[in-house]
């Protein structure tokens, strides 16, 4: 078998796949440890679906987080502790190398430096053409190649991705002696940030939120709309990574900035309100396109399965993508021990079944909130505002961040306090299952 990939889907697939006596090798173009701009976040529920974590993790630097603060477009804010810990918080340099190492101990042959740009399906094996000339041939091959997934665009799986279903992340991974945060233990996001600052000076000058809100550009803002983008600050042990995020036909439409002149001018911003210390660095700064239109419709067919971001396995309210990513990678290695030898006519709908089981209804719910959200600045501010009042319901969702609840039970809960978002999912469902239907009497 070969996955195409070394990040955490592909790592975690050849892990599975060599642990299961399976001849694997893990193909990459890169050389590890290498850099993976990423904001580095994962909810502890990872501890619980991968146990083996536990004990490797210890090998790199690792922090872990109880507290989030949380801001809205206008400015409203909240703080959320969960009296323990609720988030894992790594680099990606060291955490990726060591899944890398994971999947070699199990047996995984891992080879790198091999950049893929042709792949061919055949009747009975699968072609792979690296930019030097190599081929590699496999009976199934795991497409774990990223966003830009040239095995998925070769073999049709995915044609590209539109730019309303991408995000551009503009962020940057410095050492805490040149950059960092003010509060290590705390997490920071804000949900339809204003680039331009409005916001901001809004707090750094003691006003109000009030009145029409401007949006990117100056263009006023429609009073429901907000900005679709988001920003953070993730504490690192001894770094810490600040971003800035829109949805990149937002960004086309609405930012008239180039990527690193919006990241410059939000860590000064954040410094002027005391969140963070010191100065951006240029060279600590790469932009990335993280997907957020939801999971491929079929993320395997015949003899490939796309795991990962190639898949769209990410949050898109929250953009996490690591958990998601390893997930599937387990999911397509336990798909194709279940069929072998051979790749049967149903290892794909296998797979594909799998992942709509433990993860598609989550991640295709997190596109329904981050459309429902950001189609109104009041629901986000009622979110946040209601956040101290609605304690029960934080407990709820932290006992999911953390492993100790399943999202099918916290989707219940959620749904039955928000009337019009359960009408929305209960409305896009009936449509999507009378076209399903009418695409099969055509």
């Amino acid at each position: 078998m070969i996955v195409v990939g070394a990040g955490p889907a592909g790592a975690t697939a050849a892990r599975t796949l060599a642990s299961g006596g399976i001849r694997v090798r893990l193909i990459d173009r890169s050389a590890f440890p290498r850099n993976k701009p990423c904001g580095g976040g994962i909810s502890l529920r990872v501890l619980r679906r991968f146990p083996y974590l536990d004990r490797e993790l210890p090998r790199i630097a690792t922090h872990v987080i109880s507290r989030l603060h949380l801001e809205g477009p206008a400015g409203e804010s909240t703080v959320i502790s969960a009296g323990r810990p609720a988030a894992l918080m790594i680099r990606r340099v060291e955490f990726d190398a060591l899944l890398v190492s994971l999947a070699v101990a199990a047996g995984a042959d891992l080879i790198s430096g091999a950049d893929v740009v042709h792949a061919r399906e055949d009747a009975d094996r699968v072609t792979l053409t690296t930019r030097d000339g190599r081929r590699f041939h496999a009976p199934i091959v795991v497409a774990a190649d990223g966003v830009h997934s040239i095995v998925a665009r070769r073999l049709g799986l995915n044609p590209g991705w539109p730019a309303s279903a991408v995000a551009l992340d503009m962020m940057e991974e410095s050492p805490r002696a040149v950059l960092r945060d003010v509060d290590p233990s705390t997490l920071w996001v804000a949900y339809g940030y204003d680039h331009q600052g409005r916001q901001a000076d809004r707090l750094l000058h003691g006003e109000k939120p009030a009145g029409r809100p401007l949006g990117p550009g100056g263009i006023a803002c429609p009073r429901r709309g907000t900005p679709e983008g988001y920003a953070y600050v993730f504490p690192k042990r001894d770094h810490v990574n600040i971003g800035i995020g829109y949805v990149l036909s937002h960004y086309r439409q609405a930012v008239d900035q180039a990527p690193y002149d919006v990241q410059r001018a939000f860590v000064a911003r954040l410094r002027e309100r005391n969140i963070v210390v010191g100065e951006s660095t240029r060279k600590n700064f790469t932009p990335f396109i993280i997907p957020v239109g939801g999971p491929l419709r079929e993320p395997g067919r015949g003899r490939v399965l796309v795991a990962g971001d190639a898949g769209g396995f990410v949050n898109a309210f929250t953009a996490e993508g690591i958990y998601y990513a390893m997930v599937s990678g387990d999911l397509a290695a336990r798909a194709i021990l279940t069929c072998r030898p051979d790749a049967s006519p149903g290892l794909a709908r296998r797979y594909g079944r799998s992942c709509d089981d433990e993860i598609g209804v989550e991640l295709r719910d997190s596109v329904r909130i981050q459309q429902y959200l950001f189609a109104d600045r009041r629901r986000i501010a009622r979110i946040i505002g209601g956040a101290n009042r609605e304690r029960a319901l934080i407990q709820l969702i932290l006992e999911f961040v953390v492993g100790r609840r399943s999202y099918r039970g916290l989707r219940r809960r959620m749904l039955a306090r928000s009337p019009l978002l359960a009408c929305r999912v209960a409305w896009e469902r009936l449509v999507k299952k009378n076209i399903v239907g009418l695409g099969a009497s055509v």
